[in-house]
């Protein structure tokens, strides 16, 4: 089962960011290559403990849906949430937040289990999961952005 760690520096307040993260509209924004968007369960604002999403998105030129629940919330620290229907056998995504003295550490933790027994664990090798890393990482680039322009520090003291 892979599992893929992504870590990225914020340059704001960990508030900011936890809340960005969770954010159903910013998560639209953060995934634009893909056109992901939330087509079932909440559909707006901050996704909280026991919320239920469905995203609509296009992978390798297909478009599939994947439905998640958030099973797990510590704010502003820590949220986990776990696919409950998608193309993936299963995934466990968390999301962690740590204050850091110019700003916010979040760490992405994505353990999932391909489909299709063994010709899924050699998608895994030969594509899956550098796909997998790099969405990640612009998806948590996108982030840094946002939350970097929304917190702008007046430096005039």
């Amino acid at each position: 089962m892979p599992i893929i760690i992504h870590k990225q520096l914020i340059n704001a307040p960990i508030r900011i960011c936890f809340d960005l993260a969770r954010n159903v509209e910013v998560h639209t924004k953060t995934t634009t290559d893909t056109k992901e968007k939330a087509v079932a369960g909440i559909t707006q604002g901050l996704l909280e403990e026991g919320d239920i999403v469905t995203w609509q998105a296009t992978h390798f030129g297909i478009k599939q849906k994947l439905t998640a629940k958030v099973i797990f919330m510590d704010e502003p620290i820590m949220f986990i949430d776990v696919m409950v229907t998608g193309v993936f056998h299963s995934f466990t995504h968390t999301h962690e937040f740590l204050e850091e003295n110019d700003g916010t550490f979040m760490v992405d933790t994505f353990e999932y289990k391909s489909p299709l027994g063994p010709l899924g664990k050699i998608a895994d090798k030969l594509f899956l999961e550098k796909y997998m890393t790099r969405f990640l990482a612009n998806r948590a680039n996108e982030l840094k952005k946002i939350a970097e322009k929304e917190f702008e520090p007046n430096l005039e003291g």
